[in-house]
């Protein structure tokens, strides 16, 4: 059996990697399972994309589509164009997308109109909020892929809701956490460390690249600004998002707490978390982290994906409630925030959960219709 592989932006690589580490565990136990890594080259900066392969221990892609850059839907087209050539070329049995990215969606549309089968990894979450380009993605992803394989009980109900039947949904757990179990005892303090004088839960860390966040440079001022005044003398770290950056090259921020760094590898910006005071951010996938190692975690969006990350984490969803975020981080900075439970499934196991399904689907398949003949 073939399995295509698509990693395309940050996230999907925290999500493949111990997708790929499974694969080859069942190899070694003599699965026959192969698999072809496919980086479609969304992101294309080497602190976004080729230091997640080297950090993570995943082989250099089979291909890179190098399809970064452009539109919405200059990078669409350019993706479809170049995946399908790459799926005629190698026809495999299986797609594997992850997330909720634009190779995710794309890669999932042209396997599909090929006539080969998807399975989607981070299926059923949604924000219903569609000025999310993300939230597209899982809509149309999760319209016609094969199999679902969920993070949480709210996706599955979800999944249910719109008849998706029982036999493909898959209720396996969270790969990123798989990812994270994986590498806490080997994250890396950044070289900064000591030059800002840092030490355990003595600091705040924040990210925002959301275009509701950063796109105007007013709203992206005030945000700073209420979070200084907010965070008391605590230093602010802040790895800069690239379409973050050039909103911030435009406004004359001054603020001696606020340390403005570069995006920084996983082991290093895993390091930031475990060891930060609270996160305040506008990703999904953060709260999720912060839920498992147990850091207070404040979230500027009006929805979320992830609710259980709020139901049984340790965030808070606050969208753009200045009063509110001034609230929550004095609760942070007393100790008084709330404790959190890690949701089930959430294990370190999930993919060795996902490839003994499929090799369930479809290598038993295979050999009960060569039985027959």
């Amino acid at each position: 059996m073939l399995i295509t592989l698509v990693a395309g932006a940050r996230p999907n690589f925290m999500k493949i990697a111990p997708i790929i580490h499974a694969i080859k565990k069942a190899q070694n136990n003599g699965i026959a399972i192969m698999y072809r890594l496919v980086h479609t080259g969304q992101h294309y900066d080497k602190k976004m994309s080729s230091d997640f392969f080297e950090q993570l221990n995943i082989p250099e892609p089979d291909i890179n589509l190098e399809c970064g850059g452009g539109t919405q839907a200059e990078q669409t087209a350019a993706i479809m164009v170049k995946f399908e050539k790459e799926l005629l070329n190698n026809r495999p049995n299986l797609v594997i997308v992850v997330g909720d990215v634009t190779s995710t969606m794309t890669c999932t549309i042209t396997a599909k109109k090929l006539c080969i089968d998807v399975a989607h990894v981070e299926a059923g979450i949604r924000s219903g909020d569609m000025t999310m380009p993300e939230e597209i993605n899982r809509i149309v992803t999760d319209s016609i892929c094969d199999h679902f394989y969920t993070t949480s009980n709210y996706a599955n109900e979800l999944l249910r809701k719109q008849q998706v039947p029982e036999s493909k949904i898959h209720f396996v757990g969270n790969t990123m956490i798989d990812t994270l179990y994986h590498n806490l005892h080997k994250t890396i303090q950044p070289d900064f460390w000591n030059q800002y004088q840092l030490s355990n839960k003595n600091y705040f860390l924040i990210t925002l690249h959301r275009p509701s966040n950063v796109d105007n440079p007013e709203k992206l001022n005030s945000l700073l600004k209420e979070i200084m005044l907010a965070t008391s003398d605590y230093p602010v770290i802040f790895p800069v998002h690239p379409r973050t950056k050039h909103i911030i090259d435009q406004l004359d921020i001054q603020y001696e707490r606020l340390i403005m760094i570069d995006p920084q590898p996983y082991l290093q910006f895993i390091y930031l978390v475990q060891h930060s005071k609270g996160i305040i951010t506008d990703s999904g996938g953060i709260t999720e982290e912060a839920t498992v190692l147990q850091i207070p975690c404040i979230t500027l969006r009006n929805s979320t994906e992830r609710p259980e990350t709020i139901t049984m984490g340790t965030n808070e969803l606050i969208g753009d409630d200045m009063e509110k975020m001034h609230q929550c981080l004095q609760l942070i900075l007393q100790n008084k925030w709330k404790s959190g439970t890690v949701p089930p499934l959430w294990d370190g196991k999930t993919a060795e959960r996902i490839v003994e399904n499929i090799a369930k689907n479809y290598l038993q398949k295979k050999v009960a219709i060569t039985e027959t003949f």
